[in-house]
């Protein structure tokens, strides 16, 4: 089967063309490295000859929300056009837990834009929703570290390796189109404050930790809003199971 990866440089795209390629599939990378920018659709139609499915896992480091909103309606919508006019005949989308009920976070508006423009657009798609990733935690206190200090809140997620991201990314863009698919999670509820401390301390790195909800995250993400529903799909990598490979 020929699948398209958007996305396909970034790491959980090299992982979801790994899986796709393990699984004998021939994979198309798009991304402005390969020649095909998003943005502006240069490339698109002819990435997509004879595509039969596409993964969209792009990302867009725009923290201000008008801009980031903008930015995935772009970029969706010509991936939606052109897919189209290729005849895909499934688009999927990796998209965020909870984006429906965060609505302070700018990256989540673009998500819920992205979510809005595939579950509308002219391709049978599903929307595959997973969890923060297993090096989120580490990631989000890395963006206000200073001087050895860094401020990251006490948010509690359901943290997944993107490993297995990709597996169900694979497993489920050669299958039928579902619409919204159940959320996708790791086995354990986590601290992302504890997250953080373990992953400096598995690195061999010592840093104090600043807990508030008045840095990056405010408290509308509070409480369970970024955990999973109770349907969850839950994958079988561990925090743990990562954290001691990172050793």
């Amino acid at each position: 089967m020929k699948i398209a990866v958007a996305g396909a440089t970034g790491n959980i795209g090299k992982l979801t063309v790994a899986a796709l390629e393990k699984q004998g599939h021939e994979v198309v990378g798009i991304s402005r490295s390969l020649g095909v920018d998003l943005a502006t659709g240069e490339g698109l139609d002819a990435a997509l000859t004879g595509v039969e499915a596409v993964i969209d896992v792009t990302n867009i480091p725009i923290f201000e929300e008008e801009a980031v909103v903008k930015a995935f309606n772009a970029t969706t919508g010509n991936l939606l056009a052109a897919g189209q006019r290729a005849g895909v005949r499934h688009h999927v989308l990796l998209s965020i837990t909870g984006t429906q009920r965060v609505k302070g976070n700018p990256h989540y508006a673009g998500k819920r834009e992205q979510e809005r423009l595939v579950s509308s657009g002219p391709v049978p798609w599903t929307i595959v929703p997973a969890a923060q990733f297993h090096d989120f935690a580490e990631m989000v206190a890395g963006w206000t570290e200073q001087d050895g200090v860094a401020t990251i809140a006490p948010a509690l997620v359901q943290p997944i390796a993107q490993e297995d991201v990709a597996d169900i990314l694979a497993e489920v863009a050669v299958g039928e189109p579902q619409g919204y698919h159940v959320d996708i999670a790791g086995p354990d509820k986590q601290d992302l404050v504890d997250m953080a401390r373990r992953s400096y301390q598995a690195r061999g790195r010592d840093i104090t930790l600043v807990p508030s909800w008045e840095s990056v995250f405010g408290p509308d993400m509070a409480g369970n809003v970024m955990l999973p529903g109770d349907n969850a799909r839950i994958a079988p990598t561990s925090f743990d199971d990562w954290l001691a490979r990172q050793s």
